[in-house]
């Protein structure tokens, strides 16, 4: 598979996910999650989804857990929405670089004010 047809096949997967978070996934233990990036591997078979989420550690967690749990459903909502001939297999990563930027500025501004 070329490079531009896997760009567009991961933002769909991205736009998708997305939606389905926001909108249909009623877990308690969801919290404010983010995607942020999704890899899809050459052949389609798997898809990397990298998520963020705001909060502590066990708002990380419990969401996490909520994700992994609702793989299947999100497998089956993307073979309903996407026009693919083979629905990848999703995993969720957590994605912590928007924690660390805000870590980074906060010492940069710590800096500049001393």
């Amino acid at each position: 598979m070329q490079g531009k047809r896997l760009d567009r096949v991961n933002q769909l997967i991205k736009e998708e996910v997305s939606t389905l978070l926001q909108r249909e996934l009623k877990d308690p233990r969801l919290g404010f999650v983010t995607v942020t990036d999704v890899e899809t591997s050459k052949d389609l078979r798997q898809a990397k989804v990298f998520v963020s989420v705001l909060g502590d550690d066990k708002q990380w967690a419990g969401s996490m857990a909520a994700l992994a749990s609702a793989r299947g459903f999100v497998r089956n909502w993307l073979r309903q929405h996407l026009d693919l001939r083979v629905t990848p297999d999703v995993e969720f990563r957590p994605d912590r670089s928007m924690e660390h930027a805000a870590r980074i500025q906060s010492l940069l501004k710590k800096v500049q004010e001393t």
